[in-house]
């Protein structure tokens, strides 16, 4: 059964990309991790185009080969694949940006897990599942890896898939030039165009930029190129072509580039041209897969490339398919694409980590309400917020669906011992109670402590707020929630909006739906709500329109408690179930309330308020999942 679309085979890698612009690689002072290598780029631009796209390659088994496959696995890639080499590390490159025309690169390959690819590694019933089996020229310039790619190609071939090179000439990879000299992209080698010359027949489609061709071809003449190319092979031949574009040629090569077929270029400012030609392969291979024509195919290359230069990474850059639809209808607003607010909303909210369809958070991010507690201190409440974990982790039992909501100030070691449990966690950041909103001091005057928060945590904020408060006060809240969404935005961590309105004025049904939309004017897109209980179905349904007209991306609403009993929360619960938009709840002091009081007055040990909160967590589950149930 052909249930992939797709498998690259090759190069493995973790990027670490130099986050300052315009300097040298020697003056670096912090990198952004993400995963790279053409065949590795390629699986996962695919994917989120919607192709069912496979990586067959190695990485090490530590802690950069683990990230790899976690990434690719989030990514939607099938990772059968990617197997796990016991003796050899994950290949690392180092990368950034100088200026507009240099890019340095250093790789770090020597004897690299992905380069002790074999022939044994091959797997006749992975290659089988495939539709088509796409190669990069790298695996081809040793002799065991040029076996396994061999192999994997005869195996499509037997198999009925088709099969794409990617010719992807780095001379450094070749031995041709030394480890500084990574950006070089072109160096003329007999020993190289015979290697490549010997396995171009067996390729549908082979893809280069022209000094790829040239060496394929050996000669630096492009047509002659081409000429050569195309007599040892009838692959579509598709040369890009840079700022011009690409051109398909699917027969005789004529006498100009320009008689080839082509699809619309798209004039962009170029910012990283680094992983652009994956991008490019991904949008192409999609057209051709999925039997589009030519220019099409070149239309959807042409854009994922435009997207790839214009954006920081190689991978990240990648559009979604909801994304290149956008931008194939609505055009180039500013030729800055990473800086165009609408596109980058939608490139971020259709390629966020991870899927919760259903929430379960037990929050115990409470400070003040713990602080004030008879017998309390920091310790004390360090101690408890362990055992809430504890509490989370039996309900949760290694499901998916559940979460926490815990403080970094006074639950350190509970929030650092979330990491590996497979729970959503979300981090609050507002100063306990303040009105108008201020943030702990952890996260300094700019927000620049959320570089140190890992990406896995959510950006959680609570703002009591209302239509009718003061202009002044009005004005500093949002002008903070904007300073922190950005920042948020800029440390690629998901931000959770916590609004009450209750607390600052009468509610009524459109209360918090005026709410949301001034938050959404003044240009927040929270990637999740938390709202407090509604009374009315009028008010749920002005609330989700709200949300709805302006973020059809957005993640969803969870319901807070307010501290209110089982049964109120149950009443509310099945009020808020029958609205999809709301995914389950957020909920803190009905579960742990009575145990804390208990337990910082000396009356219950650990063990019995682990089992007090998880019977209380347990059941509010219970609640909410009968509630959803009930709604049909």
């Amino acid at each position: 059964m052909k249930d992939l679309d797709l498998i690259t085979i090759g190069r493995a890698s973790v990027d670490l990309y130099g986050a300052q612009v315009g300097g040298r690689l020697e003056d670096m002072g912090s990198f952004q991790k993400y995963v790279g290598g053409s065949p590795t780029n390629m699986a996962v631009g695919t994917a989120r185009l919607g192709m069912r796209s496979a990586l067959l390659t190695r990485v090490g088994d530590e802690h950069m080969g683990r990230f790899i496959r976690e990434e690719l696995a989030r990514e939607g890639v099938c990772t059968d694949g990617v197997l796990i080499d016991p003796e050899r590390l994950t290949a690392l490159v180092i990368l950034g940006i100088r200026d507009e025309a240099r890019f340095p690169l250093i790789f770090y390959r020597e004897n690299c897990a992905d380069m002790a690819l074999c022939e044994a590694d091959v797997d006749t019933a992975l290659i089988a599942r495939a539709r088509a089996v796409v190669a990069t020229g790298t695996h081809l310039s040793h002799p065991r890896t040029a076996a396994a790619v061999l192999k994997a190609l005869r195996l499509a071939r037997e198999t009925g898939a088709r099969t794409a090179l990617d010719i992807d000439y780095r001379p450094n990879l070749w031995g041709l030039s030394g480890h500084g000299d990574g950006e070089n992209r072109f160096i003329e080698s007999a020993k190289v165009t015979a290697r490549l010359q010997a396995t171009l027949p067996m390729f549908d489609l082979i893809v280069g930029t022209e000094e790829e061709f040239h060496i394929a071809g050996g000669t630096t003449d492009t047509i002659a190129a081409l000429r050569a190319v195309r007599a040892l092979t009838s692959a579509t031949l598709v040369c890009k072509r840079g700022p011009m574009g690409a051109v398909a040629f699917t027969g005789a090569i004529p006498d100009s580039l320009d008689a080839g077929e082509a699809g619309p270029g798209f004039p962009i400012e170029v910012f990283n041209v680094l992983g652009a030609g994956d991008g490019f392969m991904s949008g192409l291979l999609k057209g051709w897969l999925d039997g589009a024509d030519w220019p099409k195919a070149l239309t959807y290359a042409n854009a994922c490339g435009a997207f790839a230069v214009s954006r920081h990474g190689c991978a990240p850059a990648y559009p979604s398919w909801d994304e290149l639809q956008f931008f194939l209808r609505r055009g180039i607003k500013q030729p800055d694409l990473r800086n165009d607010a609408e596109l980058d909303q939608i490139h971020w909210s259709t390629n966020r980590r991870g899927d919760w369809p259903v929430m379960r958070v037990f929050a115990f991010d409470h400070r003040l309400q713990l602080e004030t507690l008879p017998g309390a201190d920091a310790a004390k409440i360090g101690a408890f917020k362990d055992l809430c974990l504890k509490a989370a982790i039996e309900v949760q039992a290694g499901q998916n669906g559940y979460g926490i909501l815990c403080d970094n100030r006074l639950g350190r070691r509970a929030l650092q011992a979330a990491a590996d449990t497979g729970l959503w966690i979300g981090r609050p950041v507002e100063w306990p109670g303040s009105r108008p909103l201020t943030l702990e001091p952890e996260l300094g005057p700019d927000c620049g402590g959320l570089a140190e928060w890992p990406l896995a945590h959510v950006v959680k904020v609570l703002c009591f707020y209302h239509p009718d408060d003061p202009e002044a006060l009005r004005s500093e809240q949002e002008a903070t929630v904007t300073r922190l969404f950005h920042a948020a935005r800029r440390n690629r961590l998901e931000f959770l909006l916590e609004v009450i309105p209750s607390k600052a004025g009468p509610v009524k049904d459109d209360t918090i739906a005026q709410v949301i939309r001034r938050f959404y004017d003044i240009g927040i897109f929270p990637d999740w709500w938390k709202l407090e209980p509604m009374q009315t179905d009028a008010a749920w349904q002005a609330a989700c329109d709200a949300i709805a007209e302006r973020d059809a991306y957005c993640r969803g609403i969870v319901v807070l408690g307010l501290g209110e009993t089982e049964e109120t929360l149950a009443t509310s619960f099945a009020k808020a179930a029958r609205f999809d938009l709301v995914k389950g709840f957020a909920v803190g002091r009905t579960i742990f309330g009575a145990a804390a009081e208990a337990f910082m007055a000396g009356r219950i040990d650990g063990v019995e308020a682990v089992a007090m909160m998880a019977q209380k967590y347990a059941r509010l589950c219970a609640l909410w999942d009968a509630a959803r149930a009930a709604k049909g």
